[in-house]
């Protein structure tokens, strides 16, 4: 039978399983994996949804209400906290230390058919997870807006998104408080910049490609894919490698890759991001896949513009 109707698509995807077949071989990962996604579908029936189906390492799940799709989504990541936290106990399996989770939610018409779902929601979903970094959940602005008020102040907008294989960019929000680091702030190589004044734009540069960002223009994708934001065409780059946006009153990056993303700063200092997070200062350089040091690498120049900078300042009376 086929049913038409409104629900809420919620993708969970396990990162970091396919180094596990390597690290501890097919019977013994096959069992980590297989455990961690039947204890991610717990707080789907906790929160009265619908279990679609299994994949691999992740689950599509449909639920009636968006709140209880974040809620489940709060749950998951709790669930996986909890189960990395205790891998480094005695007799847990190592495996379990490197994982970490990413969500996207989606509301919309949904075709129900023969156990499964289709439409816009479910593809719109499952392409958010490309733009999730580690333990992040992204939800759209439908999911957004049918949440309780209070659930609301949790999500920041990443403004509109381009997402693979869809014409138009879709609205998104980053849920707050979930961060590969166990943090939401972002790691900047002189700590605390409170106090500096907000920057008025960022200038990037690759080949003889240049752009400058003004806040109000974030999320800017880098990647490889034609629809990136600013696209970086070299085989080393991810479709969907990295993502800036504004947060903090700074610019920040968010490496969203395989092979990692890496940021040079003037003093030299290179700052290692691997689903992480950095906030862009002064100038420097982003190495896409590899580290600005190796030649090969595709390096995006950045500059943080602060136009008062340059604005000739009045002179001091000599008393």
């Amino acid at each position: 039978m086929t049913r038409i109707s409104d629900r809420t698509v919620l993708f969970a995807d396990l990162r970091g399983s396919t180094a596990l077949f390597e690290t501890l071989g097919n019977a013994e990962a096959t069992s980590v994996v297989t455990h961690c996604v039947r204890a991610l579908a717990d707080p789907v029936a906790a929160q009265q949804g619908q279990l679609v189906k299994t994949l691999g390492d992740g689950l599509m799940a449909a639920f009636d209400d968006p709140a209880q799709a974040v809620a489940a989504a709060l749950l998951m990541h709790d669930l996986l906290e909890g189960m990395v936290s205790r891998g480094s106990e005695r007799g847990a399996s190592s495996g379990l230390r490197g994982l970490r989770l990413q969500v996207g939610v989606a509301r919309g018409e949904v075709v129900e058919m023969a156990g499964d779902c289709f439409g816009d929601a479910v593809n719109v979903a499952a392409r958010l997870l490309d733009h999730a970094s580690d333990n992040e959940t992204l939800v759209t602005a439908d999911v957004l807006m049918g949440l309780p008020a209070d659930m609301r102040p949790r999500f920041r907008s990443l403004d509109r998104l381009v997402l693979r294989g869809r014409a138009e960019p879709v609205a998104v929000h980053v849920m707050g408080g979930r961060r590969g680091a166990g943090s939401e702030l972002a790691v900047t190589q002189f700590g605390d910049v409170t106090g500096v004044h907000e920057p008025d734009g960022l200038r990037l540069m690759w080949g003889g490609q240049q752009r400058v960002v003004a806040c109000h223009q974030l999320p800017v994708v880098l990647g490889r894919s034609p629809q990136a934001a600013f696209c970086v065409d070299d085989s080393r780059v991810s479709r969907s490698h990295a993502r800036l946006d504004w947060h903090g009153g700074s610019f920040q990056l968010t490496d969203l890759s395989f092979n990692g993303t890496y940021v040079r700063f003037n003093d030299g200092e290179i700052v290692s991001l691997r689903r992480g997070s950095c906030t862009l200062h002064g100038s420097g350089s982003i190495g896409l896949g590899g580290s600005p040091s190796d030649p090969a690498s595709a390096c995006v120049s950045f500059d943080v513009l602060r136009f008062a900078d340059t604005q000739p300042q009045p002179m001091l009376a000599l008393r």
